[in-house]
Parts: C-alpha cells; sequence; structure tokens
C-alpha cells in the first residue's frame, strides 16, 4: 500500500441535509451475488465507476449494540469511468496522515487503524 488514500462517503438520509459520520463505501449483497458482484454494483450505482476487484485485503467484524456487522474489503482499481456524486453529498480522497482528521463509523475506525500502521 505505497500511496495510501481511501474514499470517504458522506451522505444525507431522508432529504434531509444533515451531516452524517464518514463512511467507506459498502456494498449490500443481493441474493445470488458474490462480495466482488456486489462491489462492482454498487460503485457502478453510487459512483459510476467500474471496478476491477482482486483478492481480499482484510476482513474485520464489528459489533454494534443491536447488530454484528462483517466488513470485507478487496484490493480494486478503478478500471473506468471518474466518482460521481450520485448517492453522496461528498467525495473525498485523504491519505493515511489525514484519517484522523475526520469522524468515521466505529467498524471503519477498526479498519483504518489497521491500514494506517501499515502505511506510516
Amino acid at each position: 500500500m505505497h500511496n495510501f488514500k481511501r474514499n470517504t462517503l458522506e451522505r444525507s438520509f431522508n432529504d434531509k441535509k444533515v451531516r452524517v459520520k464518514q463512511k467507506l463505501g459498502h456494498s449490500e449483497i443481493e441474493q445470488g451475488e458474490t462480495k466482488e458482484q456486489a462491489l462492482i454494483r454498487e460503485c457502478k450505482e453510487e459512483l459510476n465507476i467500474t471496478l476491477n476487484v482482486g483478492d481480499v485485503f482484510m476482513e474485520v467484524n464489528h459489533e454494534y449494540p443491536d447488530i454484528t456487522v462483517h466488513l470485507t474489503l478487496f484490493n480494486a482499481t478503478i478500471a473506468e469511468g471518474v466518482l460521481q456524486k450520485l448517492e453522496y453529498n461528498d467525495i473525498k480522497w485523504i491519505t493515511a496522515a489525514e484519517i484522523s482528521n475526520y469522524d468515521f463509523c466505529p467498524a471503519d475506525e477498526e479498519i483504518l487503524k489497521i491500514l494506517k500502521q501499515k502505511v506510516l
């Protein structure tokens, strides 16, 4: 992970113009899809980009008070397109050194802590 940059996404929910925590892109898996297919579909739908998805980079489980989430991160590159804010208010590329300047969801904070240790 030489030039570490992660895309952060910000979205308003229920048509409210409120700031929500920054988050890494998350994909919901539809019936019959693989995790890789879900990631490709979601990035096309939400960011208008096509990805080349590689191998699994890491997996994280995070327990919230009412739910446990399992996140799988893949090595991926943009094969086609330019990021567009189709479903998000803002998109930012940040470096590992800038991570602490943003307020991320708890599950993402676990991921970013590990990534930051590997890069810095």
